[in-house]
């Protein structure tokens, strides 16, 4: 047995009791939000001691950790300090830069948006970060760095005598009727002239000095975009997700995804097509597309028929064949209008170890064993009180928003967002009931009821499913309280080594541990 099931066999954890930590683009009540400050990603990298969040406005901010650095000492001080290292993760501004800006496609007549589809943080270096960003159509590489600011020093300028763009200026002592150039010198008529417009005064200038460039103590954050990888999609991209070779990364849109070095902008390689000779012979899409965490050869992506293929890049260059297909059997005459809208994947993340795949449809997250291609081993119900109202979601558009997810550092835990923003939280590993309902505001348990005690489960010789659900009126949310469609939390991200999660409600950016 490996350590992956010994994990999801132990005792289950206790529920996580979570606690408002911070929220950075609070909106006063009333206040009107702008469509260009709605966030539309969130990224942690690796290490949770940086969170970087995209906007429709095509900006991205960056935040850093700071409870790491009010400490001081190095770890061995502080065990013998016995100082308690238990504080959750605390971030503050760092800076933003805009990555994007609105296009217009002129072959096509298409306004390209600048709106921030995804980000990815990838391998620092000396002391910079880097990270992909990507609208619709364009990948961007930014290299954020601190340099110290320079600054010119020993100018020939007196301020007091002249003005900084070298006109003439008048003596700030009455005594001294003569008025002075910016380079220190003197107008006067008497003096043997160069040119029209300047004057040496007689003897010459006996204080010029040539200024100098000084590096100051100061600190400024430089975001600079090396590369931009653009004109390799036709269809709008939806992922992109760095090889964990720290070389590579993949871009998908709608039918294809491609392959790129991350030192060349101008060339990528096509490694997924399922575009049609006949595009009225198309019956599915690419949603998704991840890199498996560990393994550089293996990559994920999901469909909008509710399947992800797992493909090897070591069986060929083209991978349009799969190595692994993931799907579950639709029941038997449960065949409706909209089971495929709501069976389309919005997003997947692999699990830190690798070992397992969480996906997200419109009613229910999946958690998938890459070993076991039979069905999930587990489901969580998120959206199964809105089965009777699919005809007023569809109506309103409601039905296509697409919910994001993530897992928990250690593989215990899932989340995902709801409407009312609300999030929700469900422990995943074996026998666990956690079923946590949190709203995105300064009081996450405000909306909380008691969950059941046990989940019900079926249960076959092949795999565990467990459903999970908070409430079955159709009125109503998992909690008994009116459903608000128009605030939704689309985008949240989960730290990965701390029970930390950021999510986003609007232009606001809520963080919460446990």
């Amino acid at each position: 047995m490996n350590g992956g099931e010994e994990v999801r066999t132990a005792a289950p954890p206790q529920p996580l009791e979570w606690k408002f930590s911070q929220v950075f683009g609070e909106r006063t009540a009333g206040e009107e939000v702008q469509e260009v400050d709605i966030i539309s990603a969130i990224e942690f990298d690796k290490s949770g001691d940086h969170l970087a969040t995209g906007d429709r406005g095509g900006r991205v901010v960056l935040f850093e950790r700071t409870d790491n650095k009010d400490h001081g000492g190095s770890r061995r001080d502080l065990e013998r300090m016995d100082y308690p290292i238990t504080r959750h993760p605390e971030f503050r501004y760092k800076t933003e830069f805009q990555s994007h800006e609105p296009e217009f496609d002129y072959l096509k007549s298409l306004e390209i948006e600048e709106k921030i589809n995804k980000i990815r943080w990838c391998q620092t270096a000396n002391g910079a970060l880097f990270l992909l960003s990507t609208n619709d159509k364009t990948i961007k590489f930014w290299k954020v760095q601190e340099k110290k600011v320079k600054k010119i020093s020993d100018m020939n300028l007196d301020p007091l005598k002249a003005v900084a763009n070298g006109s003439v200026a008048s003596s700030s002592n009455a005594s001294s009727p003569k008025p002075y150039l910016a380079n220190g010198g003197c107008l006067d008529k008497s003096s043997s002239s160069l040119s029209n417009e300047f004057f040496i005064p007689p003897g010459g200038i006996p204080s010029l000095r040539l200024p100098r460039v000084i590096t100051s103590n100061e600190i400024s954050l430089m975001a600079r975009c090396r590369r931009v990888y653009a004109h390799a999609h036709d269809y709008h991209i939806n992922s992109i997700s760095n090889n964990s070779d720290g070389e590579t990364f993949i871009s998908a849109d709608d039918l294809r995804i491609n392959l790129w070095n991350l030192e060349i902008s101008n060339q990528s390689f096509n490694i997924v097509d399922v575009k049609p000779t006949n595009m009225e012979d198309l019956t599915e899409v690419i949603t998704s597309a991840e890199f498996h965490p560990t393994h550089c050869n293996m990559l994920a992506y999901s469909s909008s028929k509710g399947s992800i293929r797992l493909i090897d890049l070591r069986q060929s260059a083209l991978c349009d064949s799969h190595a692994k297909l993931f799907e579950e059997q639709e029941a038997p005459g449960s065949r409706s209008f909209f089971t495929e809208i709501i069976a389309s994947i919005s997003d997947i993340k692999f699990a830190k170890n690798g070992r397992y795949i969480l996906s997200r449809d419109y009613m229910t997250l999946k958690l998938w064993d890459i070993n076991m291609d039979s069905g999930p081993v587990a489901t969580f119900q998120v959206h199964e009180y809105l089965r009777p109202k699919l005809c007023d979601l569809y109506e309103n558009d409601s039905i296509f928003d697409k919910f994001e997810c993530c897992l928990s550092g250690d593989g215990l835990r899932v989340a995902t967002g709801s409407y009312s923003n609300l999030f929700r939280v469900f422990g995943c590993a074996s026998e666990s009931t956690e079923a946590t309902t949190l709203e995105a505001s300064k009081n996450p348990m405000r909306r909380q009821v008691q969950t059941p005690s046990r989940p019900s489960r079926s249960l076959s010789s092949i795999t565990r499913v467990v459903r999970r659900a908070g409430a079955d009126s159709p009125g109503v949310d998992a909690n008994g309280n009116s459903f608000d469609f128009t605030t939704k939390l689309l985008h949240l991200a989960w730290h990965p080594t701390e029970n930390s999660i950021a999510c986003a409600a609007a232009n606001s950016l809520y963080m919460y541990y446990a």
